[in-house]
Parts: structure tokens; sequence; C-alpha cells
């Protein structure tokens, strides 16, 4: 065995699961990355699947999943084999926080996701009255619940588009080290 294979294969994509309360706004955050356009959107029963080219022959795929609490029962099915998790939260929302929080904790404890990175979007910061990225990762217990794990807040607007670059940059960051790592370890153990 030569050298030239010790070298981990270059990733060329990576699956990337969208969950969070309905209408927390992660279709319309999704048409947005897409498009760059607002949609209406209706509310999302099952979910939407799309692929977004992140950077050259890199392209990451996006599950958005209803979060209806009839879907969220399903919601552990989409995890299996998931490189990021984009965990998205209405900010001006705080009465249904604390259930945000509640589901979110329990997305973390699914061994499917084990050490799968975490970008957690701040999203409607155009709400007058919404919560800043510091008051989320204090609410959502970031430094608790995520200190397995690489982890961001990232603060945005699905409507005016603020915030999405740098959460999709960070997205494909994070999802690249992660896959790399596991093919790594799966070249380990052959």
């Amino acid at each position: 065995m030569g050298h030239q294979n010790t070298k981990p294969p270059r990733v060329k994509q990576a699956n990337i699961v969208m969950l969070g309360l309905d209408s927390a706004g992660k279709s319309t955050l999704l048409y947005k990355l897409r498009y760059k356009d607002v949609f209406l959107t209706t509310p999302t029963i099952g979910f939407n699947v799309d692929m977004i080219e992140t950077g050259r022959d890199f392209t990451l795929t996006f599950w958005d999943v209803g979060g209806q609490e009839k879907m969220r029962q399903v919601w552990s099915s989409f995890l299996e084999g998931t490189d990021g998790l984009l965990y998205v939260v209405d900010s001006s929302d705080k009465r249904r926080l604390e259930e945000s929080r509640r589901e979110f904790e329990l997305i973390l404890k699914n061994e499917s996701v084990r050490k799968v990175p975490v970008v957690l979007l701040a999203n409607k910061q155009d709400v007058p009255g919404a919560l800043n990225a510091e008051e989320i990762t204090r609410r959502f217990k970031m430094k608790k619940y995520c200190s397995d794990r690489t982890w961001y807040v990232q603060p945005c607007c699905a409507i005016t588009g603020e915030g999405l670059a740098e959460a999709l940059q960070r997205v494909t960051t994070f999802s690249k080290q992660y896959s790399r790592s596991k093919e790594s370890f799966t070249i380990l153990k052959e």
C-alpha cells in the first residue's frame, strides 16, 4: 500500500437535516438559500428535499422535515446517516421556545447524531423583540447539550436573507469536516 492512499478521499456531498417546530421558517429559509427569493410556503406535511452546491464540486442535500407535532414522531428516522443538523428556531416566538428546546434536546440524545455538528439558526431576527443569538444560546443550553460536538448559533432572517450566507458556509465547513472524519475512521477500521 503506497502513501497516496493514506489521504482521506475528497468528500463530494453531505446530508443535512433541517428540523425545528412548525412555522419556525425552515422551508422559507431553504427557498431563500436556493433561489434567493422568498416564496409563500405552506406548512410542510412530510418533507422537502433540496440540493445546493456550495463551492466547487461539493453538494449539500437538505432534508427539510415538517415540524407539526405528528411529524416530530418521525424526525428520528431522518437522522440516520446525516452529516449535519440545522435546527431552526423562531426567535420571536417566546411562547414556544421551551417546546422547541425540548425537541432539540431529544434530537441530540439520538444515537444516530452522536457527534454530528449542529448549526442552530436563530431565525426571525427582523421581528421586534426577537431574542438575539446570545440569548438563544443560553436558553437552548448549547454549551451543555453540544459539548461533545461542533456547534454554532447563527442569527438570521429568512425574509431578508440576512445571515444565510454565513449559515450555509458554516454548515458546509462543519459537514465537510465531519464526513472526512467519518471516512478516515472507516479507512482505519478496514
